[in-house]
């Protein structure tokens, strides 16, 4: 049935009338929440009666020219776009909210079927990644939303995505172990934890299965962003009219691909022309592809156990630092061969790690260095340091024990506390 309904396509794409060649640009302004947002209007010359399509953003910062080239796409086609600046108030790394966002684009909704030549009862949303959240949550929120796009599109929460995307990040870069586990798992769990980490929770499927309007929803099958497989199940599985398509040389943003990391020039084949189809003529039955392979399923991310706040994690990383600073700035007491190694490998361990931290948090582990037996040439060297403070510590009880000494005490209580600390953290793990 698909190969008939293609061939109808390319038949009637033959024989319809060519789209004007070039689009018309209209500049728009509207608000939300006491923001003023900008946007332009692109749609194919002279015009009437057009569907109207508002592309709602991905993460992070965009412009409206970061969607022109589709919106172009779809102009020829003879869909009047809306492209938007994406709001900077209320927005950043570590705070945003999706109920906001959802009504930035029904603002954008509202300007778009105001305009003369958009006929208003066929304006429908577009959204990308995290648009994929926005955009359907938009739709729920009004009758006034007639259809929903979204590409590369979650049916999971986003700390369960980031989870996924993370460790397939780390292993293209050839790491496992505890690494992996420490980065995907405990850091993340941390920042969620901790209020760093924004919307962690939100769940789309309760929205999915509010809505009553046509969905097409579209995946690149070498996503390694999204969960693709359990996105197009569980879209399929919540929604109540829906076209659900994959693409299988194709990334997150449905750009081609070999294996999902590198973006090759242009977009998957026949995207944009089923997008413009699709939004032309909506079908009025539902239909599905097969869902792609995922190598492993996405895992929750469960909230901090009562041994975990964030907090408290910060004060043993101060106590540590104080601990093993403790011994060479203090003078007065005895000395002892292994307090200053542990002093040493402590605050090497403890330091190293917040390094690598902060370049996994910044570059998903890229400018770690070479990989050796799973693990990049940092950690490994961090790992051994933390074997050198467990042997060091032992040593400093066994002198502790001679001397009873205040200052071997101190630097005593940083090695018995970094053990548990580096096993939570993977310093300690394979």
């Amino acid at each position: 049935m698909r190969k008939v309904a293609l061939l109808a396509g390319v038949i009637l794409a033959v024989t319809a009338p060519a789209p004007p060649a070039s689009a018309a640009d209209g500049e728009v302004t509207f608000q939300n929440g006491g923001v003023t947002l900008h946007g332009t209007v692109v749609a194919p010359p002279g015009g009437t009666k057009l569907p109207g399509l508002v592309m709602v953003h991905g993460s992070g910062a965009h412009s409206r020219e970061d969607y022109r080239d589709q919106a172009e796409a779809f102009a020829r086609q003879g869909i009047a776009t809306l492209i938007y600046d994406k709001r900077t108030e209320g927005y950043s790394q570590f705070s945003r909210s999706y109920s906001t966002l959802a009504d930035d684009a029904l603002a954008a909704v509202e300007a778009l079927r105001k305009r003369p030549e958009v006929d208003p009862a066929r304006v429908g949303v577009w959204g990308l990644s995290e648009g994929g959240w926005v955009a359907p949550l938009a739709a729920s929120r009004s009758s006034h939303v007639a259809f929903v796009v979204t590409l590369g599109a979650n049916g999971v929460q986003p700390a369960r995505q980031q989870a996924w995307a993370v460790e397939n990040q780390l292993r293209r870069l050839g790491m496992d172990g505890s690494l992996v586990r420490t980065a995907s798992s405990t850091m993340l769990r941390q920042l969620v934890g901790g209020g760093a980490f924004p919307e962690p929770r939100y769940d789309p499927v309760p929205v999915l299965k509010s809505l009553w309007q046509p969905v097409l929803g579209l995946w690149g099958a070498k996503d390694v962003l999204t969960p693709p497989g359990e996105a197009v199940r569980i879209f399929r599985d919540s929604l109540a009219h829906h076209t659900l398509r994959v693409f299988p040389d194709a990334q997150h943003q449905l750009r081609r691909t070999t294996d999902g990391f590198d973006k090759l020039p242009g977009y998957a084949p026949g995207y944009l022309e089923l997008v413009g189809s699709w939004v032309n003529h909506p079908p009025t039955t539902s239909s599905a592809d097969a869902p792609p392979p995922q190598d492993r399923p996405s895992v929750a991310v469960t909230p901090l156990a009562w041994y975990e706040p964030t907090w408290l994690q910060l004060a043993v990383l101060v106590f540590l630092l104080v601990a093993f600073a403790w011994y060479p700035l203090v003078r007065r007491g005895p000395s002892a061969r292994p307090a200053r190694w542990l002093t040493a490998t402590g605050l090497l361990a403890v330091l190293g790690f917040l390094v690598i931290d902060v370049v996994i948090q910044l570059g998903m582990g890229k400018g770690l260095g070479p990989v050796v037996v799973g693990r990049p040439l940092p950690w490994l060297a961090v790992q051994l340091l933390s074997l050198g403070v467990v042997a060091a510590t032992i040593g400093t009880a066994v002198a502790w024990w001679r001397h009873r000494s205040a200052r071997l005490g101190v630097a005593l209580a940083g090695g018995v506390a970094f053990v548990p600390w580096a096993v939570y953290w993977g310093l300690l793990g394979l």
